[in-house]
């Protein structure tokens, strides 16, 4: 029997979850663009200052600091997911979407047809969405193909069997070997 899916209001950011988007930001001390044309990130893929404000070139982090403020920007995402389409889910369906929404902004998460897709419950076809958000200025960039068909992956519970991963989490001192599910595009 599958369980059903939960109440938007009980779910959290898994930590499964939290290390996939640390994979796919990847860690910088340095602020700086991560294609160009795009605004200076570092850390994992944080835009703004704690206070606030937007980095500028050259700001600083430490690792410390950068898994704080990926747990922080997480949540803060969480919470858009949950206000923009409030709606049952299953925990892969609200990681994936999670992800997603700290990678292209709450905004552009707002306005989707993906969360219409989730309002009106066509689960596949908002995971389907996913897929659609791989351009920057318009051109498909590889790096974002592969994150969405990994978060399309994650989506759709396509997760079997276990992988290691010793990915960016290394650089900065943590413990390796963490255990990603096999095809789900997260190793």
């Amino acid at each position: 029997m599958i369980n059903p899916r939960a109440s938007i209001a009980t779910l959290v950011v898994s930590a499964a979850a939290l290390v996939g988007i640390a994979q796919w930001e990847d860690y910088t001390d340095v602020a700086t663009p991560p294609v160009a044309g795009d605004v200076p990130t570092n850390g994992f893929g944080t835009t703004r200052n704690p206070d606030g404000s937007p980095l500028k070139l050259g700001d600083k982090t430490t690792p410390p600091r950068a898994l704080v403020r990926l747990l922080e920007d997480a949540n803060e995402y969480a919470r858009a997911v949950k206000r923009c389409a409030p709606v049952p889910m299953y925990q892969h369906e609200f990681d994936a979407y999670v992800s997603l929404t700290y990678n292209i902004g709450p905004a552009a998460f707002c306005s989707s047809t993906l969360a219409r897709r989730l309002i009106y419950r066509d689960y596949q076809g908002a995971c389907e969405q996913i897929l659609r958000w791989d351009k920057f200025k318009g051109k498909p960039l590889r790096g974002l193909t592969r994150r969405r068909q990994g978060e399309y992956q994650m989506c759709i519970g396509a997760s079997t069997g276990r992988v290691s991963w010793t990915g960016p989490l290394q650089s900065i001192g943590l413990p390796v070997g963490y255990a990603w599910p096999s095809g789900s595009g997260w190793a």
